[in-house]
């Protein structure tokens, strides 16, 4: 235990003073501590200074702060009970019933079956903070949407007397899935650099999203460019922006084209709706204009993005687990929080509704960022406790090889993966993944990918186009990636700008148009949790597993490490790890 609990430290470089050592070892679990506290000491408030010499000051400090001057036995008798009777949680769950309210059960207000949790410590807002505009959009969706958000706080300690039933080569899977690969783009390159393939992929980009907008009833009589009459007074047209910018009256004028010509027309910041939806508007994405014709001069009245309609609702009787960005071979991975998670999936870990919730779970999505890679981002090789793509894939399998055997298990590349970086990416290739390759329920996908599970549509992108819409959408941010998703949907495209930061392989086809509408729109990317239910559609963000990097310290980025997102028999849950 001495040894196992020091080497823990020493790997984060963390050296422990006698005073701190005996503090922890104090503890009923020490272990679990030791996780917890490395975590605290690598956060901002702790620079490299403070961790040659841990205190025992700085322990106690600690531990006040994760609520642990009470022993480990005190506290997991609590953590254990079933989740409406947890007591005197860092983070209350405030469910939606009609009861008394009092410090120990949780606040409950029912209202039209719609089902919000009130956390009482919320997470860090990154700087900026979102203009109203952005805030009122999302209550105003809030007011339409009705859907069921249940956080389950912190899973309570290991199930030491269940029986391992479910474990790979164990017990061998009976289960049947209805499990189809619907887009999968790993063997469909056939880009070779030229020019002739660039405009080829434009073309594609084009037709396929004219093909959806001209089902709008606005533009069933959309014309082209070339057929603009000259004395012609009301405008229908779908084009494709190709540069935006801003008058000295602070009006935008964007030059658009189509298969036939280019025109400029004016986005007039006196009609203020109007305008604030043309702040949106990105560098090659596909719309409708409907406008107006003065002689030369064509100002907009209304845009018309393709648009995602709303679907029908699914019944499922299984549990999907979403996570990406697990970094493993990072040093900051927790790895602890992640066998954990196995644990709990095994229906090994947590109280009676969460094991119960495990027992339903039949697939797993991971969305990219499995391992931490080699060579992403100068000097990483300092961050990293596995140096060789290989052994961290090795390490994967090694982990994931610990989920029960009746689990189908679907993986996308990130840009992290050894897999090219340019999107579309092909799966993770078996010539670094063997290992993985050699776990009999795991399928490989390509980023993005579409699949069906038992008639649920899952839509898996990794999410590196979120960093284009930051940059060039004032109002957006990493932490709100929720409404990054719900635009991407009504842009109907993954990766709308081309030539910024996100790389994209010019094919000839343009594979990151969304065709069809999923039920599930599943990213990551930038290690934030998010979840929001638009127009019918789970927008689901997963997270990470890995503590804050140093690249997100620059950016202020705070990262919701170990919390495990699970579409549970259609209502969306929540679990944390850490």
């Amino acid at each position: 235990m001495t040894n196992k609990i020091l080497l823990k430290f020493a790997k984060k470089g963390i050296n422990l003073s006698p005073s701190a050592y005996e503090k922890i070892m104090e503890d009923n679990d020490p272990l679990n501590l030791t996780s917890s506290i490395i975590v605290k000491l690598k956060g901002d408030d702790y620079k490299s200074k403070d961790l040659v010499s841990v205190s025992g000051e700085i322990i106690d400090k600690i531990k006040g702060e994760l609520g642990l001057s009470k022993s480990s036995e005190e506290k997991h008798k609590v953590s254990e009970k079933p989740l409406v009777d947890i007591k005197k949680t860092k983070k209350p769950i405030e469910p939606l019933i009609n009861t008394k309210k009092s410090k120990e059960t949780p606040f409950i207000n029912k209202k039209e079956n719609s089902t919000k949790i009130k956390v009482e410590k919320t997470p860090k807002k990154i700087e900026p903070k979102k203009p109203a505009s952005i805030e009122d959009s999302k209550r105003e969706s809030d007011k339409k949407e009705k859907y069921t958000n249940e956080i389950i706080e912190e899973a309570s300690e290991k199930v030491s007397d269940t029986k391992v039933q479910f474990k790979r080569n164990l017990t061998k899977s009976n289960v049947e899935y209805d499990f189809k690969i619907i887009q999968d783009t790993s063997k469909k390159s056939y880009t070779s650099g030229e020019i002739e393939n660039l405009i080829s992929y434009f073309q594609s980009r084009y037709e396929k999203l004219h093909k959806i907008l001209s089902k709008r009833p606005e533009l069933r009589t959309a014309q082209k460019v070339a057929d603009i009459e000259e004395a012609q007074t009301e405008l229908s047209l779908i084009l494709m922006i190709r540069d935006i910018r801003t008058t000295k009256n602070g009006h935008k004028l964007i030059e658009f084209e189509d298969d036939t010509g280019t025109i400029p027309i004016l986005f007039s910041n006196k009609n203020e709706e109007l305008f604030r939806e043309a702040e949106k508007l990105v560098k090659d994405e596909v719309i409708g204009v409907i406008a107006d014709k003065n002689g030369d001069l064509a100002i907009a009245n209304q845009i018309i993005n393709p648009g995602a309609q709303r679907i029908a609702k699914k019944e499922m009787d299984f549990g999907i687990v979403f996570i990406s960005d697990v970094h493993i071979g990072s040093l900051t991975f927790l790895e602890d929080a992640f066998n954990r998670f196995i644990d709990w999936i095994n229906c090994e870990y947590g109280n009676e509704q969460q094991r119960e919730i495990a027992s339903d779970i039949k697939y797993l999505v991971i969305g990219g960022d499995i391992v931490d890679g080699i060579g992403v981002y100068p000097n990483q090789e300092k961050e990293l406790a596995i140096k060789n793509i290989t052994e961290q894939y090795n390490e994967a399998a090694r982990l994931l090889g610990n989920i029960r055997s009746d689990i189908k298990i679907i993986i996308a590349p990130g840009n992290h993966d050894a897999s090219r970086v340019a999107e579309p990416q092909p799966a993770v290739p078996e010539e670094y993944a063997k290992a993985l390759y050699e776990l009999d329920n795991v399928e490989f996908i390509s980023n993005p990918g579409v699949v069906s599970l038992d008639g649920i549509n899952v839509l898996i992108y990794h999410g590196r186009s979120f960093d284009d819409l930051v940059m060039d959408i004032k109002d957006f941010s990493h932490e709100r990636n929720d409404l990054l998703m719900e635009e991407l949907l009504k842009k109907r495209h993954l990766a709308p700008i081309y030539g910024e930061r996100t790389p994209l392989a010019s094919e000839l086809e343009d594979y990151l148009v969304i065709d069809e509408i999923p039920d599930v729109f599943h990213t990551g990317h930038v290690h934030i949790n998010t979840y929001r239910k638009f127009n019918g559609i789970h927008l689901i963000n997963s997270g990470t597993f890995q503590t804050q990097t140093e690249f997100q310290k620059i950016y202020n980025i705070e990262p919701t490490p170990a919390e495990v997102p699970v579409l549970h028999k259609g209502k969306y849950k929540h679990l944390k790890f850490i």
